[in-house]
């Protein structure tokens, strides 16, 4: 694991910031692409399309003809575990690469073109949690927000909030503000005033076979039923629902081991 604190270029230069804003997109990497659409699509209700053919087997979700998340199929010769990867936009993709880099993080893909998903490259911070970037070809037709079964909010569990939260204020141009959510070690990343992404530190109690890594919440009706939804359907129910600063909360996997959350937002 390489520290998060005191990241910059090696001249001591701030990296360059470019256009940052909320995670705009989120995807889904798996093993088994139609068992994924199977959960999913009853969970939520999605329907699927085809995706980017650039970044391999790919599919859109869509709630109500506007699209939700992407599947995509994780290649058979990594070992790597089904999971959910936060986007976050920039109006130069490959410059915010770039910075990824000089603050000590690595990019794995790209960056590269695709017609449809527009500019991206996919990275891990310093610590290894994972998250992509991304330049649009046009504003994205998405579900509105807050919507049952669209994305809501993303959280990162790393092993000490402040210094990893400083190198995604580096790297994405963010500010920090006070935690939306009570609680030691956290910090939440703001743009002009608003939360767009949480950082949570926990140290030693971070899992040894996660390591760093982002949680996608999805809003729901009811988190109680959904999380009984998601046992029906062949997933587990890693933290039960319970009432927080964002609202009821469940933590939850999918069959294939990727977790996220449900949030039944307060009213």
């Amino acid at each position: 694991m390489t520290d998060a604190r005191g990241n910059a270029r090696p001249n001591g230069e701030a990296p360059a910031r470019h256009a940052p804003g909320a995670p705009c997109r989120v995807s889904l990497m798996v093993h088994g692409p139609d068992a994924a659409q199977e959960f999913y699509g009853a969970l939520f209700g999605w329907e699927f399309r085809p995706g980017p053919r650039q970044l391999g087997c790919c599919v859109r979700a869509l709630l109500d003809g506007r699209e939700v998340a992407g599947i995509g199929v994780l290649p058979p010769d990594r070992h790597r575990p089904a999971a959910w990867t936060p986007y976050f936009p920039s109006d130069d993709v490959d410059a915010s690469a770039a910075a990824v880099r000089s603050c000590g993080g690595t990019i794995g893909v790209g960056p590269l073109d695709s017609a449809d998903a527009g500019r991206l490259a996919i990275g891990s911070d310093p610590c290894g949690a994972v998250f992509g970037i991304v330049r649009a070809p046009a504003p994205p037709v998405t579900a509105a927000t807050g919507t049952p079964g669209t994305p809501v909010w993303n959280e990162l569990t790393t092993y000490e909030a402040a210094g990893t939260a400083k190198f995604y204020r580096s790297v994405l141009g963010y500010e920090e503000g006070p935690p939306a959510t009570a609680g030691p070690d956290r910090v939440t990343l703001h743009l002009d005033g608003r939360p767009v992404a949480g950082v949570r530190g926990v140290g030693d109690a971070l899992p040894r076979d996660r390591g760093p890594h982002w949680t996608t919440y999805f809003a729901v009706t009811d988190t109680d039923e959904a999380a009984d939804r998601v046992r029906d359907l062949g997933g587990l129910v890693v933290e039960p629902a319970r009432d927080g600063d964002r609202g009821r909360v469940a933590t939850v996997t999918d069959p294939e081991g990727a977790r996220f959350a449900l949030v039944q937002q307060a009213r």
